[in-house]
């Protein structure tokens, strides 16, 4: 009989998934349901390719940790069957919880961050395979002795992060994303609990922080793709105002029920677990995509303009810049906004986009990453004197306006 399934994964090749609780776990509705959620969002309106999934994403993240989890016992750490097969569920399930679009819709259609959502659906899954994932949850919440365990499953180095970033890379074309992943897991080791790397794997780390950065600015954060995302949670916020006025949103049953119940947080989710969990389960991509087809004919103004921009990727300007829109600035495009005759008027509060965007490649407030130096010292990254990677926040302010009411060239202080 055969022991694993093979799949072919178009960036690593030959993916192998053990039959047992794991095949198990891949086939449940919960898992499948990752199928039909887009990795990177809308960045497939600036990128054509960037249609991969967090199914995609779940699996690649497994077979990474499943090459950790090898390499570090053939440096004599202390890893049981049980603990691999633990570490792999932790992973595999670490993104259960994302929404439709990913992170875009994360606090529009709840206000429950993904990582809670995981979490209660791991804990349900663990119930229905009568506390076979108990072991898993505890590495999940850093709960468990062998720390590093956790360490691969989330951290400033952990599988989640190798796999995007050369996932995102590939779909994406982006080849600045492109790092030694191979390399990088081939270095790992274990310190007093720990989990290190090499000294010798050093330039490959300072390479994956780069890549990680410039992914977040040429990708995840590219102008175009944020004016989409932000165009969509407007659009969702529209439609769940005009629910709660009494108007007719027209919705699949799945969506329905989260536009007419708005103000669902983690306590409601802890409470009413399964009940809800099971209608999140039902929510994915599809259902907005259905409704943005049918809202562009929708009686609103507003939220038919947003859909079929939305629809017919007739996207929003959107401006960055590194220090805060002037006030007049703002005010002259909201004055447009309001007396140009191809926009709907008095809706500035949908149409005009404002907000902040952050990247930090690496930060010395959450566990930084250790290296092993050969003398057997181990260091943080943030206190090797030859690396080029800083410890800093960029910030950049957006402010996004229909395309109509032209170019704004009121200049900037």
């Amino acid at each position: 009989m055969k022991r694993q399934k093979i799949l072919n994964d178009p960036v690593y090749g030959f993916v192998t998934v053990p039959y047992g609780i794991i095949y198990e776990l891949i086939e449940h509705p919960y898992f499948q349901r990752l199928r039909r959620i887009k990795q990177v969002s809308l960045t497939h309106y600036v990128y054509p390719g960037a249609l991969h999934t967090r199914f995609h994403h779940a699996l690649g993240a497994f077979h990474l940790m499943q090459q950790a989890i090898e390499v570090l016992l053939g440096k004599d750490v202390d890893i049981t069957t049980e603990e691999a097969e633990a570490a792999g569920i932790a992973i595999l399930l670490h993104d259960i919880g994302h929404g439709p679009f990913s992170h875009t819709l994360e606090h529009t259609l709840i206000q429950v961050h993904h990582e809670e959502l995981s979490l209660l659906f791991m804990e349900r899954l663990n119930e229905l395979f009568d506390g076979r994932l108990s072991m898993a949850i505890r590495i999940f919440k850093d709960d468990y002795p062998k720390r590093f365990l956790h360490q691969l499953v989330s951290s400033q180095l952990d599988m989640d992060r190798m796999d995007y970033l050369n996932r995102d890379s590939y779909f994406t074309g982006v080849s600045e994303g492109v790092i030694s992943y191979d390399r990088i897991i081939k270095m790992l080791a274990v310190h007093e609990g720990e989990l290190v790397v090499e000294e010798k794997g050093l330039y490959s780390i300072e390479k994956f922080l780069i890549a990680r950065r410039l992914m977040y600015w040429q990708v995840y954060l590219h102008k175009t793709a944020v004016s989409a995302e932000q165009m969509l949670v407007n659009t969702l916020r529209r439609a769940k105002d005009l629910v709660e006025q009494g108007q007719t949103v027209w919705a699949p049953s799945a969506l329905d029920f989260f536009l007419k119940n708005r103000h669902l947080n983690g306590q409601d989710f802890h409470r009413r677990r399964n009940e809800l969990l099971d209608r999140f389960a039902e929510l994915d991509d599809t259902d907005i995509a259905v409704v943005l087809k049918e809202w562009r004919r929708h009686p609103d103004p507003v939220l038919a303009y947003l859909a079929n921009g939305l629809i017919n990727r007739k996207l929003f300007r959107l401006e960055f810049s590194n220090e805060p829109f002037a006030e007049a600035y703002v005010a002259e495009i909201s004055h447009r906004l309001n007396h140009h005759p191809d926009v709907p008027s008095g809706a500035t509060g949908y149409l005009l986009l404002q907000g902040e965007e952050t990247n930090s490649a690496y930060s010395t407030s959450r566990d930084e990453i250790k290296i092993w130096m050969k003398d057997g010292r181990v260091l943080p990254m943030s206190q090797l004197a030859d690396h080029g990677i800083q410890p800093r926040t960029y910030t950049k302010y957006y402010l996004g306006y229909p395309k109509e009411i032209g170019r704004i060239v009121l200049q900037q202080p």
